[in-house]
């Protein structure tokens, strides 16, 4: 981390939902959960949800720009939420659930209303995007059973995350085109992410390359791998013992060919890329990302900057 930290604030209803998105993203340095908007100095749960405090539920980030910029916090930010919902979030109503962004300075005011514009211009959905931006105020740390409850209350919080309907209009609202897909793709392309194909051992473009970069999805762009995590397993598959940014990865259970396996998605393009097993290197932590070479790109080091990734430059210090 550089000394340069930067804090962003989002309001997306329930902050039990709004943690893990940010918690694990490479940048960021912590993720808290708290009170802010109101005119109550340290308000409790309680009375911010009785929505007479002015206050709405919040998570506050502090991050490295120079690292994970805060163009991506902001596209992670509309990913988590209905930003045309202006009574709340999903079942949870009144005013503490609302959903808003808070700069800190005028760059990220700037880059909020820009942002917020594109998703409106793309009409994408078609009510008004009711979601504030508005200057940051104090902010409020929640009480500690509060804090990273996706840890601690784990089984709970994927309850509440799918009983909300959270999770199903994230899925159905915020999921890839995939409509011209055919023709961008090879067929190998194609039938390995959006067909669940496997490509063949020891008979694919990446399984034995050793240059450094990085591997991106070969769909939407987003950075899946560094070459600093890749070894060879012995498989004949590219693999890795994690990804550069563990929220671009979703991990799904797997049950075809009559075994039980964890599938690796990615999240942005909803594509298939690999699975994950833990028979990786034990002092890397013990797993195996397997990947298919067809899902990704590999980037040189040496082009990196040139196509935009040169925040990941830092990954190779």
């Amino acid at each position: 981390m550089t000394n340069r930290l930067e804090k962003a604030t989002f309001a997306g209803g329930c902050f039990w939902c709004m943690v893990e998105p940010f918690d694990t993203r490479p940048g960021v340095e912590s993720v808290i959960s708290g009170y802010t908007g109101g005119h109550v100095t340290n308000p409790t749960y309680e009375q911010v949800c009785s929505n007479t405090t002015g206050h709405v539920e919040a998570v506050q980030i502090t991050f490295d720009p120079d690292i994970m910029p805060y163009e991506q916090l902001l596209e992670t930010f509309w990913q988590q939420i209905d930003p045309t919902d202006p009574g709340g979030q999903f079942n949870d109503r009144g005013e503490s659930y609302q959903t808003a962004i808070f700069y800190h300075n005028e760059k990220q005011k700037e880059l909020a209303e820009q942002s917020k514009q594109q998703l409106q211009d793309s009409r994408k959905f078609s009510k008004p995007i009711a979601t504030r931006i508005l200057p940051a105020m104090p902010f409020y740390e929640a009480e500690e059973s509060h804090q990273n409850y996706y840890k601690k209350q784990s089984f709970h919080y994927r309850l509440y995350k799918k009983g909300s309907g959270r999770e199903d209009f994230i899925k159905n609202n915020w999921k890839a085109d995939k409509s011209d897909l055919k023709e961008k793709l090879t067929p190998l392309q194609y039938h390995v992410t959006q067909e669940k194909g496997t490509e063949r051992p020891f008979q694919n473009e990446y399984w034995d390359i050793e240059d450094e970069g990085i591997y991106v999805d070969i769909i939407s762009g987003k950075p899946l791998f560094s070459s600093r995590d890749k070894y060879d397993a012995g498989c004949g598959w590219p693999s890795f013992t994690k990804p550069i940014d563990a929220y671009e990865v979703v991990e799904e259970l797997d049950t075809s060919h009559g075994m039980i396996r964890t599938e690796i998605r990615s999240r942005t393009a909803d594509s298939h890329l690999g699975h994950v097993f833990e028979d990786g290197p034990k002092e890397d932590g013990g797993l195996r990302y397997c990947m298919n070479s067809a899902a990704m790109r590999f980037v040189p080091i040496d082009k990196m900057e040139e196509e935009g990734y040169g925040n990941l430059l830092k990954l190779f210090n």
